[in-house]
């Protein structure tokens, strides 16, 4: 299994990188490479279409709905709607029940077929805490987070490898359970220590990050979400004050391979 790095801007798209997205890509027994989209945030679908053809997707996948994470769909909805193919099958996109109607509210009109065109491009499926997708080769465990929205995070695996991807969350028990002997922990650390201690229940700091991949013994940490505003140096310092393991952030079109 490995990751691509589309976005890792935190909470909105920043001077050298678009807001959170990032592409798993796994290849079954049979040969064929599967395609799965962790979120696609603001500003993500440009660089998403240096990487792949974006037809090449099997699903897509949104933690939660702030727009640094799910508004680009807005733009991968318009390339799949009026794409010259017309062999496109729909595409499943999987988040929060509301996710349908705030799309459409985005691109302001009523149900949910894009004018001028006779099919819907999306097949939308709502995620809910516990739940187990099944895409090709991969198993997604999804688990409600912290966060001052409907949020989740992600446990995917494929055979014996495994990566947790936070979302968007502060220190929450199903963190833990998530990144559980990971052997990738690709997590947020959009707050610092001192600087941002008044607000609770939004996000992680570099050093929560680095107490969660050790409670969890994780085997590599990858901070991201980390917002313009901030010295990327700061979180990265503070996880490597309580984590053990191999720290590292995270850059736009990373490549992050799992193995064991």
């Amino acid at each position: 299994m490995r990751i691509r790095v589309i976005g890792c801007s935190g909470s909105f798209a920043g001077p050298d990188s678009a807001a959170s997205s990032y592409l798993l890509e796994e290849t079954d027994a049979g040969g064929r490479t599967w395609r799965v989209l962790l979120d696609l945030g603001s500003g993500a679908f440009g660089p998403l279409q240096s990487a792949i053809d974006p037809t090449e997707l099997d699903a897509v996948i949104v933690s939660h709905l702030h727009p640094d994470h799910f508004l680009d769909v807005t733009g991968l909805e318009v390339f799949w709607a009026y794409h010259e193919r017309t062999d496109l099958p729909q595409l499943p996109v999987h988040g929060p029940a509301a996710l349908p109607d705030r799309l459409a509210a985005v691109l302001s009109r009523d149900g949910h077929v894009p004018d001028g065109v006779d099919r819907v491009p999306f097949a939308y499926g709502a995620i809910e805490d516990g739940q187990l997708l099944e895409i090709g080769p991969l198993r997604i465990e999804v688990r409600a987070v912290l966060h001052p929205v409907e949020a989740y995070g992600f446990r995917v695996t494929s055979g014996d490898q495994v990566l947790a991807y936070s979302g968007d969350t502060d220190t929450c028990p199903a963190l833990l359970d998530l990144a559980a002997d990971a052997d990738l922990f690709l997590c947020e650390a959009g707050y610092i220590e001192g600087r941002d201690d008044r607000f609770t229940g939004v996000h992680l700091t570099g050093r929560r990050a680095g107490l969660i991949a050790e409670q969890a013994r994780v085997r590599s940490l990858a901070l991201t979400h980390v917002p313009a505003w901030t010295d990327p140096a700061v979180p990265l310092a503070e996880a490597r004050e309580v984590f053990d393991g191999p720290v590292r952030l995270v850059a736009p079109m990373d490549i992050l391979e799992l193995s064991r």
